[in-house]
């Protein structure tokens, strides 16, 4: 960090409009941003004032280049967070990067929410980096992308999928067998989409009473059965912005599948003796 207080950011970019449209992003949300407009530049800056400062650094450079700069700059400085840009927006590219120890990449043409997101994802990492936790505090965390183990080539792909899906406003399915660690990598996806700051809810399909499911679900108004007492959201309204996580959704009635179906093609949630309402 800059002694005036602002972030410092090195940007690695040798195309002039690409390296407007970053640093005037980066600005907003008071990054300071020094541009390098060659790999060997972005090296030896590292040795420079500015780049003991640094707080992150974003790479847009051609994935054969990016991947061994990555490397070179991961393996001088190992704390420091390292965005990637890319045009290609590959499955293959992006394992690649994380491989070579990136620790987020984005896809061109690079939407503004999402790169300020990934910046104070990369602040919050960055500053929490060096600070001893209680292990319960770590334990309770969610992982991110780059904290979640595992080099099988098939395992990297299928994150590199879920992290480019994370930016998508899509219903997704997640297949595996039971203990795999489903519910990690839906807590990944939550915790890198724009849908963070929001909760995410976790339903255990196959806990719930079938005579309940869908009162669980979507809600119910009072009165409408017997023991309807009081008027109940559900589950899909309480994660309203958010993410819902249904555990087990094959063991749902059928009717409840139904219904679900219905909800996310629509968007419309339909309480038990109520209204329909929108639920995002």
């Amino acid at each position: 960090m800059a002694p005036n207080g602002m972030r410092m950011l090195m940007l690695v970019d040798d195309e002039p409009a690409q390296v407007r449209l970053v640093t005037a992003l980066a600005a907003r949300a008071g990054w300071r941003t020094i541009v390098a407009g060659d790999a060997e530049t972005g090296i030896a800056t590292l040795g420079t004032r500015d780049g003991m400062m640094l707080d992150a650094i974003v790479i847009d450079r051609p994935d054969a280049d990016m991947v061994a700069l990555i490397a070179e700059l991961r393996a001088r400085r190992p704390a420091l967070p390292i965005l990637t840009l890319t045009a290609t927006g590959s499955v293959a590219a992006a394992v690649e990067a994380m491989r070579s120890g990136a620790t987020d990449f984005l896809v061109k043409p690079i939407a503004p929410d999402r790169l300020l997101a990934a910046l104070d994802a990369a602040l919050c990492e960055g500053a929490s980096g060096g600070e001893l936790r209680p292990l319960t505090e770590k334990l309770s965390a969610p992982l991110g992308f780059d904290e979640i183990v595992g080099s099988a080539p098939k395992f990297r792909a299928a994150l590199a999928i879920a992290a480019k899906a994370a930016r998508a406003r899509v219903p997704m399915l997640i297949e595996g067998e039971s203990g795999v660690g489903k519910e990690v990598i839906a807590e990944a996806i939550h915790a890198a989409s724009p849908r963070a700051r929001k909760p995410l809810v976790s339903v255990n399909c196959g806990a719930i009473p079938a005579n309940l499911v869908e009162s669980e679900l979507f809600g119910h108004e009072r009165g409408a059965f017997t023991g309807a007492f009081a008027r109940q959201v559900g589950k899909f309204c309480d994660a309203d912005g958010g993410t819902l996580f249904l555990d087990e959704v094959g063991e749902l009635p059928l009717e409840a599948q139904v219904k679900l179906l219905r909800a996310l093609q629509s968007g419309e949630v339909q309480p038990i003796g109520g209204r329909p309402r929108d639920c995002d």
